[in-house]
């Protein structure tokens, strides 16, 4: 595992279930679970992860491994339920609620499938886990273009492949590789930094390299010098952010249980805004999402001229050649939502002048060079320890996360039906007690909006607000 995935699956505790997911609606006839586990089990050689599970290093002396699941039994992964009728997609949503708030077991792959029959209008739906240790939102949209098809046409799967496991490493082995990485890295971004530092290269410490290396692959350090200065000028501009005020009622402890909601808006209204009135479709996502907080703090009590809810916003920094890797490529900004401006337009030109300024800063990258520091560590008992402090202490220098995640424009189907919706599911940590993740698919927008269960009872309000401040911009924008 890389450092950052190290740290998403470290990170989990009772209360803090880390997988992403998605709620897929389909178009009927609803499939048969055997014929389901069959187009299933017909793809899963092209996603090896999937029989995958996770071994810990002895003593925590390296990062957590992969390494083939001699028990694999695609039956556990993939569960059958229904809806009670009339199968509206209020009682889908707490439905999805309850599967999403259950932790995946780590002793397994850590992904899961549930087929949700009993739906209105003879549709149907899967409910799709995946630990964030595996994936991030843009390898999850790899992934979907993998087990999906692009075409109606559907042949039923022959007999499957044969899947003979290779052997798990011993306790031995997995020290012995943990000790290569620990040289190897360490010595492979103190070359970069002279390098980048234009200083004599070290002899022979290439050839070195290469030699501990033996095979593990290619390493492609960052380049410390050029990506922390772009990092220390984006954070010296960000830090005036995190001493405006902000809306305290969304930090706080989190439970074991989840609420979940979503919205929906057309794309084509979405890029109307945005010809009219300027800036991108992400500025336009956290303009809606800053209106749905307005209302929140508004229906509590909490509102004031100068409140502000601090976003965090993953980017991905994914190279066009790392498309279908399944691991996490992805840093964080930070944007301060004004929920306290009353105007629409001046609400979305706040917006814009940070995610503007973030871009000039180069902030992204600098914080991708930080989360790629994190595969020198040698002791990995650290990292697992540094992971759990933000779920352990109280912050609230950060409200919420809003990410956005671009899905393909074209339709799915599964085994001939077509995908009509896709919902996505963001998990929360840090004290973090609301979250927001939005996919796009086929010329809509979807909104997936996770609350702590205890802390956000109001998550509706804030859930229509958004679709109200959409609907306010795009007023706006049909005066112009």
């Amino acid at each position: 595992m890389s450092g950052l995935d190290a740290s998403f699956y470290l990170l989990e505790d009772e209360n803090t279930p880390l997988h992403v997911a998605s709620v897929i609606v389909f178009e009927g006839p609803v499939p048969s679970y055997g014929d389901l586990i069959r187009a299933i089990v017909a793809k899963l050689p092209l996603v090896p992860r999937y029989r995958q599970r996770v071994r810990s290093v002895p003593l925590h002396l390296g990062r957590p491994v992969w390494t083939d699941d001699p028990h694999f039994q695609v039956l556990y992964h993939v569960r059958h339920t229904a809806l009670p009728a009339p199968g509206n997609d209020e009682q889908l949503r707490n439905l999805a609620g309850r599967v999403l708030a259950q932790r995946l077991d780590p002793d397994k792959p850590l992904w899961e499938i549930w087929l949700v029959e009993g739906l209105t209008e003879g549709r149907w739906a899967m409910i799709a886990k995946v630990h964030h240790c595996m994936v991030d939102g843009v390898a999850g949209m790899d992934l979907a273009t993998v087990m999906f098809d692009m075409s109606p046409d559907y042949e039923p799967p022959g007999e499957p492949e044969e899947w003979v496991p290779e052997p798990e490493p011993s306790a031995l082995a997995l020290l012995r590789d943990s000790a290569q990485r620990a040289v190897t890295q360490p010595l492979g971004l103190t070359r970069d930094v002279a390098r980048s530092l234009g200083l004599p290269a070290t002899p022979g410490l290439d050839s070195v390299i290469r030699v501990l290396d033996g095979g593990l692959g290619q390493l492609s350090p960052p380049r410390p010098s050029r990506e922390l200065r772009d990092f220390a000028l984006g954070l010296s501009r960000a830090t005036a952010r995190f001493i405006h005020p902000s809306a305290g009622s969304l930090n706080g402890p989190i439970g074991p249980h989840r609420r979940w909601c979503w919205q929906q808006m057309a794309l084509d209204d979405v890029k109307r805004v945005r010809k009219a009135l300027g800036g991108t479709v992400n500025d336009i996502v956290l303009a809606t999402v800053t209106a749905g907080y307005r209302d929140l703090l508004n229906a509590r009590g909490e509102l004031t001229y100068d409140t502000c809810v601090r976003s965090a916003v993953p980017v991905s920094v994914r190279a066009k050649d790392e498309g279908g890797e399944l691991n996490n490529r992805v840093a964080a900004v930070f944007v301060n939502l004004p929920v306290g401006v009353d105007d629409p337009l001046e609400r979305l030109r706040r917006v814009r002048e940070q995610t503007d300024d973030v871009k000039g800063s180069n902030q992204a990258a600098g914080t991708k060079a930080l989360s790629r520091l994190t595969d020198t560590a040698v002791a990995p008992a650290l990292l697992s320890l540094a992971a759990r402090l933000p779920v352990r202490l109280h912050q609230d220098l950060v409200q919420t996360v809003t990410t956005n995640v671009p899905g393909p424009n074209f339709p799915l189907y599964v085994m001939g039906r077509r995908v009509l919706e896709m919902h996505p599911y963001v998990p929360l940590t840090g004290g973090i007690r609301v979250a927001t993740a939005i996919v796009s698919y086929c010329g809509q927008l979807h909104f997936g909006i996770t609350g702590d269960f205890d802390a956000m009872p109001d998550l509706d309000v804030l859930s229509k607000g958004m679709l109200g401040g959409f609907n306010e911009l795009l007023a706006e924008a049909a005066k112009r």
